[in-house]
């Protein structure tokens, strides 16, 4: 799964998308809420809220290896 804005890109993996637990996880920690759950427990991208990110790497950590958060602004670059 992946969204983009003008700013940021979010990468998330399709597995992990799909596990409530994960989504869950990741819908607590952001503090600009760019993760949601779906009706069924999924991840969704708040694709209006991307370009909020602050670079906390919060999510990163939360579900180490999982997620990807792309700074488009620097040619695509992880952070």
């Amino acid at each position: 799964m992946r969204a983009d804005a003008t700013f940021i890109g979010i990468e998330v993996d399709d597995a992990a998308a799909a596990d409530a637990a994960v989504a869950a996880k990741l819908t607590e920690v952001c503090p600009v809420d760019i993760f949601s759950q779906a009706g069924d427990g999924s991840l969704e991208l708040v694709e209006k809220n991307l370009d909020e990110c602050v670079l906390c790497r919060l999510c990163l950590d939360a579900v180490p290896g999982k997620v990807t958060v792309l700074k488009l602004y620097d040619g695509g670059a992880a952070l």
